[in-house]
């Protein structure tokens, strides 16, 4: 029997961290502990949905950590480790379209830990790892959807360089922030690039 390399957009994320996060790769043996984060229903005001059971979210988790079916994208999520606590505060997440080179992120902390400048330290990380020169995979443009309500979201989307655009997804505004990568620093693989690519993508901020 050969050995099958799996898929890409199978692939686990690489964890990173930030002055007092870590982001780990998710697990499914994560979703007990994560009910209970996420266990306010103040977090679905803006979003929707209400939460969710450890079965319940055991249940998405198979499901995330499966990847997606379409070999373009990359699901990519990570748990937040507060590192002083060893405790678990929310999620960020990351939908990588390398066809397009576009990231739609989005990040939740858990109501207890609201307030304290965490959502804007894992934003700001996260978009840091998905556009840092090391970076694996290549992202020019990172988006995030925004309900207009949602005051405390749009503040960290534009602490960590997402503007708003004209643009609207169920109810959502689009912020985005375009990034330089590696080729558009070298100008013979500028040659090959297509300026009129377009990019679209959907997806949940909070």
């Amino acid at each position: 029997m050969t050995h099958q390399e799996p898929a890409a957009s199978r692939l686990p994320p690489a964890p990173f961290s930030t002055e007092r996060l870590d982001a780990l790769p998710l697990r499914i043996a994560y979703a007990d502990e994560m009910a209970a984060v996420l266990d306010d229903p103040a977090l679905y005001a803006y979003t929707g949905g209400a939460p969710e059971s450890a079965d319940g979210l055991r249940a998405r988790y198979e499901r995330q950590t499966a990847g997606s079916p379409d070999p373009g994208v990359r699901w990519w999520n990570w748990v937040l480790r507060i590192r002083d606590e060893d405790r678990l505060a929310g999620y960020v997440q990351a939908t990588v379209n390398a066809r397009d080179a576009e990231a739609e992120i989005a990040w939740v902390v858990g109501t207890p830990w609201q307030g304290r400048g965490y959502a804007k330290e894992a934003a700001a990380g996260l978009v840091s790892h998905l556009t840092r020169a090391a970076a694996e995979e290549e992202v020019s443009i990172v988006v995030a959807h925004i309900h207009p309500d949602h005051a405390a979201s749009a503040a960290v989307a534009a602490a960590v360089g997402l503007a708003p655009t004209a643009q609207w997804h169920d109810g959502e505004r689009r912020w985005e922030r375009r990034c330089e990568r590696r080729w558009d620093r070298n100008p013979d693989r500028n040659l090959d690039r297509n300026p009129d690519q377009n990019r679209e993508g959907g997806g949940e901020s909070r």
